[in-house]
């Protein structure tokens, strides 16, 4: 599969890792739909690398199609890159009680159904592709995280959802095989994002120093990496890459 000259959807393309992507598919001749709920900073990001901002919560099915729709109108989409998520931190039960059932709710509903409502309408638009000369139509990414695997103290409901990630990864595959449009999962490690960057500057270095090698947080440019060499390889489905430095997490 080719970047250049393609249309690539990303959300949660306004930051983090999924604005890594947008940069790295836009810098290799991609047309990209920034699809993200941060309206500026999208706004901003889709001018920047010439591309569509499109406002998205991606568990609605509405806002879905619309992220879709726009990505039509730029060409032939041909790829989907899943980065919109949350990462409540709560105990099953702590101080103030019983783990609220709505944070849960929330964070399987983003993660997890948001996921597999972007894969479903994108694949729907892939399978109507001319196919390529690999006999491609289409190429998934989605984002879980180590927490599918060694979730930590307080990571349920997102270990959870990406759990649920890293479950569907190989049943899409196999749905879309017929269609010739591939699916795939990176589960990334301690990422320097918005997300982490939110905490106190010793939590993010003593985060840094558990990594094996290379000793230091993720990059969105390191993900940006691994995406491109998965939609290029098309040998590459229904699996699930750690993208993590060897790093396995203790319990808290």
């Amino acid at each position: 599969m080719q970047i250049e000259g393609k249309v690539f959807i990303v959300t949660g393309g306004a930051s983090g890792l999924g604005e890594g992507a947008a940069r790295m598919l836009a810098a290799n001749g991609g047309k990209l739909v920034v699809a993200d709920m941060q309206a500026e900073k999208g706004a901003a990001v889709a001018q920047e690398i010439g591309g569509v901002f499109v406002k998205c919560d991606v568990s609605q099915e509405a806002d879905g199609q619309a992220a879709v729709a726009a990505a039509l109108q730029l060409g032939k989409l041909v790829g989907l890159v899943n980065c919109a998520g949350i990462a409540p931190a709560e105990k099953t039960v702590g101080r103030n009680g019983a783990h609220a059932l709505a944070v849960f709710s929330k964070t399987v509903t983003v993660n997890l159904i948001g996921s597999f409502n972007m894969i479903r309408l994108a694949a729907e638009a892939m399978c109507k592709n001319e196919p390529e000369s690999t006999g491609e139509r289409g190429v998934l990414i989605s984002t879980a995280s180590v927490a599918a695997y060694d979730g930590q103290m307080g990571q349920a409901a997102y270990s959870a959802s990406k759990g649920g990630v890293v479950g569907m990864t190989l049943p899409i595959a196999r749905d879309l095989a017929r269609n010739g449009i591939r699916n795939m999962t990176i589960a990334p490690g301690i990422f320097g994002t918005p997300m982490l960057f939110g905490m106190p500057q010793e939590v993010q270095d003593a985060l840094a120093a558990s990594v094996p090698f290379p000793s230091r947080l993720g990059t969105p440019a390191d993900y940006a990496k691994l995406a491109k060499h998965i939609i290029e390889n098309d040998m590459l489905n229904g699996e699930v890459i750690r993208l993590d430095g060897a790093i396995r997490l203790p319990p808290k």
